[in-house]
């Protein structure tokens, strides 16, 4: 594109029509808009977190009690891993919604469905009193959260990129992205005053139900928070003129497929980092019982405002050098940082708080960019679509199985499978960005 907006108007004036776009379009202040995605999108990750968090403090006692404890977590860690195998198809489900009704039916479904299933799980059953139908209803629960995550998607983000000026784009993009560390902060912080209030028996009972609830309240907020933006008229005639309508996913995927894959690889190592960084520690600090769960998880919390930090950082840095430059640059740092993680995580408490906050510090960097990094590469009318499955399937081949993986293979063959984890993640990430570069230049 040789410009950020379309060319308004001619020599003779812009017609009435041109007017009443420019005067909507005028509304559509960039940051209100980033206050739209962080609110909206927090109340996304804090269900993904609370359901991370419970998969070591509760899942393993309340639904595979039958389990040793390392067993249990690795099972609840399979579950986590559903609703990220879920969420393309929930993009195509609730795509076809939009086509036939409209952007704020879709969302508001997918937002009731979210909370549905997240709220669903505060009345799981435990597995003594139901037997395998708890373990069902989780399943359940956790692939519904994945078919609504894919359906919430409202393109603001997209609408985000596309209202900044150029040279500030890197700074926006940041802005949708501190909703994961916000996320992470309430869910932590209800789990840990809990957990710290309640003895253990009624902490498991009980008390870890509670974030669960607090889910649902956090989705109607957020639902109010988006619809106000996404069925308003200036809202809708900027999406209209930007083109961001959805379209049919397997013809986005036949279209574009390589721009879908390739931007999903992109931000590999950044998806990677994200999940060991905010779940596996808690799981691998509790195997060890070399802290105690509280400690941990003030320590994560330290962690995800560092982590805030580095996202703010990575704003300014992108503006100067670029977007994808960035990208790359961290995913180097991605690259040192899983080199020394076996020395961390081995190295008692002072380490593993180091490795902590070190890779929430890593992850605000990287993560920051790692939204839209290429879906500049997909033409106007696909964009929409396009940034939705990019992400799913970042989410899926980054972030869906890293927990599972990393604690497995840490088991059997020692922290180092955590380096390889991530060196696999950095390269992908640094061999996607080159082929993009490629192909940006030979177009």
């Amino acid at each position: 594109m040789s410009s950020t907006f379309p060319e308004r108007g001619g020599a003779a004036g812009p017609t009435p029509e041109q007017l009443i776009r420019m005067q909507a379009h005028a509304k559509v202040a960039p940051g209100e808009i980033a206050v739209g995605v962080i609110v909206g999108r927090m109340s996304e990750y804090f269900d993904f977190f609370v359901f991370g968090i419970s998969c070591v403090l509760v899942f393993p006692s309340v639904v595979f009690p039958f389990a040793s404890l390392l067993d249990g977590i690795l099972y609840a860690f399979t579950v986590f891993s559903l609703a990220f195998i879920a969420r393309p198809f929930g993009t195509a489900l609730f795509m076809s919604f939009q086509r036939r009704w409209s952007r704020g039916t879709k969302l508001t479904i997918a937002l009731f469905l979210l909370g549905t299933a997240t709220a669903g799980m505060a009345f799981l059953p435990s597995y003594q009193v139901a037997g395998t139908w708890s373990i069902g209803l989780l399943v359940l629960f956790r692939i519904l959260q994945g078919i609504a995550f894919g359906g919430s998607w409202d393109g603001l983000p997209s609408l985000l990129a596309l209202n900044t000026p150029p040279q500030r784009r890197g700074w926006y993009a940041m802005l949708g992205q501190l909703s994961a560390p916000i996320g992470f902060i309430v869910a932590a912080a209800l789990f840990l005053f809990l957990h710290s209030s309640l003895n253990q028996e009624d902490f498991i009972d009980w008390g870890w139900r509670y974030p669960f609830f607090v889910a649902l309240a956090i989705n109607v907020v957020a639902l109010f928070a988006r619809l106000r933006l996404v069925v308003t008229e200036e809202y809708t005639v900027a999406m209209e003129e930007r083109e961001l309508e959805p379209i049919g996913i397997i013809e986005l995927l036949r279209t574009q497929g390589y721009n879908i894959f390739i931007g999903a690889f992109a931000s590999l190592a950044s998806y990677a980092l994200f999940h060991l960084v905010t779940i596996f520690p808690l799981s691998w600090i509790v195997l060890g019982s070399t802290e105690t769960v509280s400690d941990v998880l003030v320590s994560e919390m330290i962690g995800a405002v560092a982590c805030i930090v580095g996202m703010i950082v990575s704003g300014l840095l992108a503006d100067r050098i670029g977007r994808r430059t960035t990208l790359g640059l961290m995913a180097a740092l991605i690259g040192v940082f899983a080199l020394i993680t076996p020395w961390l995580l081995g190295g008692g408490k002072l380490g593993q708080n180091a490795f902590i906050i070190l890779g929430f510090a890593g992850l605000g960097l990287s993560y920051g960019q790692a939204a839209g990094s290429v879906t500049a590469n997909f033409e106007m009318r696909l964009r929409y679509a396009g940034a939705a499955l990019t992400t799913d399937f970042a989410w899926l081949i980054g972030a869906a199985f890293a927990p599972l993986v990393a604690l497995s293979l840490s088991v059997r063959f020692g922290l180092v499978a955590v380096s390889a984890y991530l060196l696999s993640g950095v390269l992908c990430t640094l061999v996607a960005l080159r082929v993009n570069r490629a192909l940006a230049a030979r177009e």
